[in-house]
């Protein structure tokens, strides 16, 4: 499966746009629509130049299949698009290793769909604080999730 508009419209709507490196509330050197490597696989650095919006949805549509390709490997339940979706927005946020381990995939693998996605509201800290952002993003991957049609 590959990720639809929606999932690109909920990355760039969270993230929004940034031309310059800046350290991500996480610390995370970060450019564009929140991307930590280039994609020729280079890290982000802060002294490194700005990029055009261009370059930015470059590096997100090159980016993209590890995260989707994780979303396909960890999840083992049947899911719709916008599930499919939703996780791979909470991937590229907060990482495929998190996917991973979270009790988000564990609740959903045993398919307890609604249980799963209550989940999404938990995942609310970067940098050790409970951020705005990340609380309306969760809410916005969970609805995304719940959409059934």
């Amino acid at each position: 499966m590959k990720v639809s508009d929606n999932c690109l419209e909920l990355i760039r709507k969270s993230e929004s746009f940034r031309a310059h490196p800046y350290r991500c509330p996480a610390g995370i050197p970060t450019i564009g629509y929140g991307s930590t490597r280039y994609a020729d696989g280079r890290s982000v650095k802060l002294s490194d130049p700005p990029i055009t919006e261009d370059l930015a949805n470059d590096i997100l549509y090159a980016t993209l299949g590890e995260y989707e390709n994780a979303v396909s490997r960890y999840v083992t339940v049947p899911i719709n698009q916008n599930q499919f979706d939703a996780l791979v927005d909470f991937a590229y946020n907060a990482g495929t290793q998190n996917l991973r381990t979270s009790t988000l995939l564990k609740q959903l693998n045993q398919g307890n769909y609604d249980k799963a996605a209550d989940e999404f509201g938990k995942w609310v800290y970067g940098g050790g604080k409970k951020l705005g952002g990340l609380v309306k993003r969760r809410a916005l991957e969970r609805e995304l999730f719940m959409v059934t049609a």
